[in-house]
C-alpha cells in the first residue's frame, strides 16, 4: 500500500534532490522547510585536521536564495576557514524535519552584495547593519537541485497577492 507520509532517508545518509531515487513528498517537504531560514547544523571539513566539524547556524531565505551569516567578531569564525579550503559541506535541517543535504558555499567578499544581504539579515536580527559589512561572516549556499526554489517563492508571493 503506497504511503502519504515523506520517507526519511537514515541518519547521515545525504539527500540529493535532484536524485530521482529521493522520496518526492521528502523532498517538496525539504523545500517546503528551506523556505524560511531557522538554526540549522553545518558540517565542514576541517582545513587543518581534515576531521568532519559539525557547528549550529542559523540559515537564511531571502528571494529565494540561502545564506549563513553570523555575529560581527573581528576574528575570522573556524567554519569559515574550513568552508574557504573546502566550499563542500553539508546542510543539516533538524528541526520541521532531518535531512543532511549536500551543499556548497560561495563567501560573499564583494562591498555592495555583502551590504545588499546584511542589510537583510540586520533587520531580521533587529542589528544595525555596518559592524556586520565590516565584521560579519557571510557565505551563500547552494544546494544541488534546489534551483526551483527561487520560483516557489515567485509563486508563493502570487498565492499571497492573490488572496488579497
Amino acid at each position: 500500500m503506497p504511503t502519504t507520509e515523506p520517507i526519511e532517508p537514515a541518519d547521515g545518509q545525504l539527500v540529493h534532490l535532484a536524485d530521482p531515487a529521493t522520496d518526492p513528498a521528502f523532498a517538496a517537504a525539504i523545500r517546503r522547510v528551506l523556505r524560511h531560514g531557522h538554526t540549522i547544523d553545518i558540517t565542514t571539513i576541517g582545513r587543518r585536521s581534515g576531521e568532519p566539524r559539525r557547528v549550529e547556524i542559523v540559515f537564511h531565505n531571502f528571494d529565494g536564495r540561502l545564506y549563513i551569516s553570523g555575529t560581527p567578531s573581528p576574528r575570522t569564525r573556524a567554519w569559515l576557514h574550513n568552508l574557504r579550503a573546502n566550499p563542500q559541506f553539508t546542510f543539516h535541517l533538524k528541526q520541521l524535519l532531518k535531512a543532511d543535504l549536500p551543499a556548497t558555499a560561495r563567501e560573499i567578499t564583494d562591498a555592495d552584495e555583502r551590504r545588499d544581504v546584511l542589510t537583510k539579515v540586520a533587520r531580521v536580527w533587529r542589528r544595525d547593519v555596518e559592524p556586520m559589512e565590516r565584521f560579519s561572516p557571510l557565505i551563500e549556499v547552494t544546494i544541488e537541485g534546489l534551483e526551483p526554489l527561487a520560483d516557489e517563492v515567485a509563486a508563493d508571493a502570487t498565492e499571497v497577492a492573490s488572496k488579497a
